[in-house]
């Protein structure tokens, strides 16, 4: 396991209903350092459905609820649910829930996050 300094961060939202939720402007001090601990990959399809209502309850979330948790160094276990082939997508701790009862959004899981929290164009339909 990595030192809790060496972590990704995260700006994680509760309750949220939307991506746009997770994308709004936040002070780096709320983040908070994460490890993903399952990936879901959807389909394109499947992940505009989850990211336009993160309220419904998913069977993805429900089989991975056992490892979503934060624990005692502040360290938030997630699972990464992501659209196939793309990098980034939401992150989830459902604090035993089968929908995220806290979430937020990443671009890439691979590089260290700084003030990356626009989505991709492509993920939100037009208003």
């Amino acid at each position: 396991m990595k030192k809790i300094s060496e972590l990704n961060t995260a700006y994680f939202v509760k309750d949220p209903f939307r991506l746009e939720d997770l994308t709004r402007p936040h002070f780096m001090h709320q983040r908070k350092a994460f490890a993903v601990e399952a990936t879901v990959e959807l389909s394109p399809l499947e992940y505009k459905n989850f990211v336009t209502d993160l309220c419904a309850d998913r069977p993805f979330i429900e089989k991975h609820m056992d490892i979503s948790r934060v624990d005692y160094e502040g360290v938030w276990h997630c699972i990464l649910v992501k659209r196939k082939s793309q990098p980034g997508g939401v992150l989830v701790m459902s604090e035993g829930h089968d929908y995220p009862k806290w979430a937020a959004y990443i671009q890439d899981e691979t590089k260290p996050e700084k003030d990356k929290t626009e989505p991709p164009d492509d993920v939100i339909p037009p208003s």
